[in-house]
């Protein structure tokens, strides 16, 4: 009886698993590509998107134009106490965000500007003269520790109010538009009240 032919059976074994094996491999070839396509595509796609909502955010951030402020009488505007008052303001007064002057700016002036279109901007203007009405007999108000006059708009039409910080080595004026709150006045208090020592009042005699 003849031996079985052992070595033409592992030749057969060899070559079915050298097939095998090539199969699997271009199998996995195969499988791999559409995650290659996929991630190809994907990156792209993503970039693009992100670029487009960077833009949409950028388009939707308000843009507002420099803000105009007329000439006034403001003997004190270039005084070191005016100077350290600006340097104390925040960027933000409530809601109302820091704005850029038009040219030519005042000395001593400085807005911030709502998100509201069509709103009336914050002003504020340090160095003024004593404020007309501000006598021995006007009212005011304590805001913050600083002490103020207020000028209301509502006799000449105005929606708005210009109130004066009275108890300080120079006179600031605030302007506020009638809807924009307690915020801007307590904030800029606080800044008047840290860059300004307090000094006596100094009203008008009654008329």
């Amino acid at each position: 009886m003849s031996s079985p032919d052992t070595g033409n059976d592992e030749t057969g074994n060899d070559e079915t698993g050298t097939e095998s094996s090539t199969t699997a491999t271009d199998s996995t070839r195969e499988q791999r590509h559409p995650a290659v396509i996929a991630t190809a595509i994907a990156l792209p796609v993503a970039l693009v998107v992100g670029v487009l909502v960077a833009a949409i955010a950028v388009n939707r951030s308000p843009v507002h134009d420099p803000v105009a402020l007329g000439p006034v009488d403001a003997p004190e505007a270039a005084s070191a106490q005016c100077t350290s008052l600006l340097d104390a303001l925040p960027e933000d007064l409530g809601d109302y965000t820091g704005a850029e002057l038009a040219e030519p700016a005042p000395v001593g002036a400085r807005a911030w500007v709502s998100s509201e279109e069509n709103a009336e901007p914050v002003v504020l203007r340090c160095g003024l003269p004593r404020p007309v009405g501000f006598d021995v007999a006007a009212p005011l108000q304590v805001i913050n520790g600083v002490q103020w006059f207020e000028v209301s708009g509502d006799r000449d039409g105005i929606d708005a109010s210009t109130w004066f910080v009275v108890d300080r080595g120079v006179y600031v004026a605030l302007t506020v538009p009638g809807d924009s709150g307690p915020t801007p006045l307590q904030d800029a208090s606080t800044a008047v009240a840290s860059a300004l020592p307090q000094q006596p009042l100094d009203p008008a005699p009654l008329q």
